[in-house]
């Protein structure tokens, strides 16, 4: 077996012997070499959106076996974390597409997960965190919801409110998670404050202890604005996702006094004002998919699929949304939208699956 970039991951007979091994492998983008006798001498292109597929799959093996209480399962994240980091350093634009076009990539729960790992990622490099502190923050991200593992579908099926046993279980996870990832062998204090921390608010108004402004820590302050972004981004089996601008407003809006405001608004200027990935209509009529920052948060590269009298064009147009013509006029649901394509016709080698 061998991993995406062509090193050898295990020998012809080697028995894999745990699912923390296979999370392991996947992590690594483990490739099956079905013909002993013919080398590999090439390899193909690194891709973030697979490298985030594989994060999903090996996530969803590895978080069951935490929550189970397995010692050292711990350690079958790291390598996750580090494919996150490699994704978003790879291709920040496709791995932000990926929280609003690979909705069906897996678990709600496992995905989730992951998503908000990319947000936090992009945040902590605009930030210049240490790399240490970054990678602590990403395990935490990938990790935050393992406490509440067993019911995490329940709560997202759920579509009116949640009784007391509900709120209680809820408001329990965080510290329920600290204490698998520490029954795990986690030691490390900025990924268990992280996790213990991700519900708090900067008003104390969080739980599950109620700490409040610089007590907490930044790798908590960072998921919890990415947490609340993507779940407003995806659909749920009783409501569908909010457009993704309007999202973000909705955060500022309605969730002014629980958030840390300078990341606030450091996460509209690293998303925009329309995030890579969004359905918009043009002056022109056009409709197209943005999908790359601009040099402002309101002016983003957009690339269109639709011409302005409803006919599909024959290959994506790039538009500069600083020309009047090309301005955005609205943002758009993929219903609205309506269309379908592959990421790699317009994120090229970096989005092929």
């Amino acid at each position: 077996m061998h991993g995406e970039t062509g090193g050898l991951l295990a020998r012809l007979g080697h028995v894999i012997s745990s699912e923390n091994q296979i999370a392991l492998l996947l992590a690594r983008g483990v490739i099956a070499d079905t013909s002993a006798d013919v080398p590999r001498t090439a390899t193909e292109a690194p891709s973030a959106l697979r490298m985030l597929n594989l994060v999903t799959a090996g996530l969803a093996l590895v978080l069951p076996v935490i929550a189970a209480g397995q010692a050292g399962s711990h350690l079958s994240l790291a390598p996750l974390a580090q494919l996150v980091e490699e994704a978003v350093v790879l291709d920040a634009d496709v791995a932000l597409a990926c929280i609003l076009h690979n909705q069906s990539a897996g678990d709600f729960a496992v995905r989730h997960s992951v998503d908000t790992a990319v947000i936090t990622a992009l945040l902590a490099r605009a930030l210049k965190l240490d790399d240490a502190v970054v990678r602590s923050v990403l395990l935490a991200a990938l990790s935050m919801n393992v406490g509440m593992l067993e019911r995490h579908a329940d709560f997202q099926h759920k579509a009116g409110p949640l009784d007391a046993q509900e709120r209680a279980y809820l408001r329990a996870h965080p510290q329920a998670g600290v204490d698998l990832l520490r029954a795990a062998g986690v030691t490390d204090a900025v990924w268990l404050q992280a996790v213990l921390q991700h519900h708090e608010n900067i008003d104390g108004s969080g739980y599950p202890l109620g700490t409040q402004g610089e007590a907490i820590g930044i790798g908590a302050r960072l998921i919890m604005l990415a947490d609340r972004y993507c779940a407003r981004v995806s659909k749920r089996s009783y409501r569908q996702p909010l457009l993704p601008n309007v999202a973000l407003r909705e955060m500022l809006m309605a969730d002014k006094a629980t958030l840390d405001a300078p990341l606030a608004s450091l996460l509209v200027r690293e998303l925009g004002i329309y995030p890579v990935g969004t359905f918009v209509k043009l002056l022109n009529g056009e409709i197209g998919v943005v999908t790359r920052k601009g040099l402002n948060a309101t002016t983003p590269h957009v690339q269109s699929l639709v011409g302005p009298r409803g006919a599909r064009l024959d290959v994506p147009l790039r538009r500069d949304t600083r020309v009047d013509l090309h301005a955005i006029r609205e943002v758009l649901s993929a219903e609205q939208a309506g269309l379908q394509f592959r990421p790699d016709q317009l994120w090229g080698r970096s989005a092929r699956i």
